[in-house]
């Protein structure tokens, strides 16, 4: 039996090269480097159990399919040919499906009262809870670095849905609260340049 670095290796670089993926566009679906990927193909080293768990959830293969040698030509097409959802339009309609329900509230409050006129808060609201539906889909399927830039646009639409809250319900003009804004965004630039130690 060969080694199961080199086995690992084999069937990474295979999955990876059907799915038409550079090593560097593996990389980012799991958060590590191009080099790192490019040790497992070459069978340099071995990725960690979950990090193997991600790679045959990525492929939409069971996890012995990574560590077995051998496979049937019924099994190999089977895999090479399962259907793929595309992430980035799940995530599209998942951010869509919250302005469909920013404009359903819109329609359904300026129907019922012709006297309630701040029915278009429903869309300043609309903007921070897109943000919070954008970072769990980037967090779940995409690469986490952007993570840092969505948080970052979420801080400030908070920010500008407290303001305009208060600026419309009880007139309170406080442009102030966008000052708490200057060092969340500091902790957030901290926050993305943390880097593991080897």
């Amino acid at each position: 039996m060969s080694d199961i670095k080199s086995i690992v290796a084999k069937n990474i670089s295979e999955l990876r090269q059907k799915r038409s993926m550079t090593q560097l566009e593996l990389a980012e679906q799991l958060n590590y480097s191009d080099k790192a990927v490019s040790k497992w193909e070459r069978g340099d080293s071995l990725p960690d159990i979950s990090v193997l768990c991600d790679i045959a959830a990525l492929f939409s293969v069971p996890l012995d399919y990574l560590v077995t040698e051998e496979h049937s030509k019924e099994e190999v097409s089977k895999y090479a040919n399962a259907p793929r959802y595309s992430r980035g339009i799940i995530t599209a309609l998942a951010v869509l499906l919250v302005w469909f329900v920013a404009v359903f509230i819109f329609v359904v409050i300026s129907s019922a009262s012709s006297k309630f006129t701040l029915q278009w808060m429903a869309f300043v609201y609309a903007v921070p809870v897109s943000m919070i539906v954008w970072l769990v889909m980037n967090s779940i399927w995409f690469n986490r670095r952007r993570n840092y830039l969505i948080i970052s646009i979420l801080t400030w639409t908070v920010l500008m849905s407290i303001h305009l809250s208060l600026l419309v319900f009880s007139s309170l003009n406080i442009w102030m609260i966008y000052l708490i804004g200057i060092p969340a965004q500091i902790m957030i630039l901290l926050w993305s340049n943390i880097k593991k130690r080897a």
